[in-house]
């Protein structure tokens, strides 16, 4: 091999080297992320996260909503709840506070008479559950 040639494998190698410890860097950066992002921005006194996820499944939340962590809650009548921990407003309407979130998850109508979601008859220990794990969502 010539001296060109050696040179410009050598250049090539650094290169690819350089973009291997880049892409590991960048995943290992979500990973850490990710990991985050299942701490809670917001307590809610005994509630629960993981039964909270569960309940969302059970009521089929994720039939209007698009929920990040919920197994096919792909819906789009209501808005994603993507990011939830960082939302000012619930619905546009209320402040985003646990204790509002709670009162919405429980009675939407009795907040906003009209709006699309619908009174589900879920209990106040439920709307805790799933208000803890929607606080997960960074």
């Amino acid at each position: 091999m010539r001296t060109a040639e050696r040179s410009v494998a050598t250049r090539t190698s650094r290169v690819l080297a350089l973009a291997i410890v880049a892409a590991a860097a960048s995943v290992a950066t979500a990973c850490h992320q990710s990991a985050k992002a299942a701490e809670p921005s917001a307590t809610i006194a005994g509630a629960d996260a993981n039964r909270g996820a569960a309940a969302i499944e059970r009521i089929g939340c994720g039939t209007c909503h698009m929920i990040p962590g919920i197994q096919y809650a792909e819906g789009l009548v209501g808005p994603p709840l993507e990011h939830w921990s960082r939302r000012t407003y619930i619905a546009g309407e209320v402040p985003n506070t646990p204790g509002m979130l709670v009162r919405w998850i429980e009675t939407p109508q009795a907040i906003e008479p009209g709006t699309a979601m619908p009174n589900l008859g879920v209990t106040e220990q439920t709307a805790r559950d799933i208000a803890a794990y929607l606080y997960t969502l960074h």
